[in-house]
């Protein structure tokens, strides 16, 4: 099992950005894919980006494709969430997730990034972006 631990959330102005970081423990990562899903009140989570193990191809929901970009510092099994040009609807929990085996999205389907796929799970951090 992989612990999880998020933090850089915050408050932030529209248009203002922010970096979030993952930091993992634990069993080693191995293959984990690695990613990063927000719940905002009264919705269901949903997927953000993901990362291959070892900092390989990545994936972006296209409600933020090209705002933010998800990286990852192997040497030290942390995975980061950059978010640029935020936006009121960008506020929500942050989560990160860890994936032991598998394919880390599904390509061609109509919600390539799924909770339900990740096996573990930090507590999140919560980002508030206001007007």
């Amino acid at each position: 099992q992989v612990q999880l631990v998020e933090s850089g959330g915050g408050s932030v102005q529209a248009g203002g950005s922010l970096r979030l970081s993952c930091a993992a423990s634990g069993s080693s990562l191995r293959g984990d894919c690695m990613g990063w899903f927000r719940q905002a009140p009264g919705k269901m989570r949903e997927g953000v980006a993901a990362i291959y193990p070892r900092g390989g191809s990545t994936y972006i929901t296209p409600s933020v494709n090209g705002r933010f970009t998800i990286s990852q510092d192997n040497g030290k099994n942390t995975v980061f969430l950059q978010m640029n040009s935020l936006k009121l609807e960008d506020t929500a929990m942050y989560y990160c997730g860890a994936k032991a085996s598998g394919n880390c999205w599904n390509t061609g389907s109509l919600y390539p990034l799924l909770p339900a796929d990740y096996d573990d799970w930090g507590r999140g951090t919560q980002v508030t972006v206001s007007s």
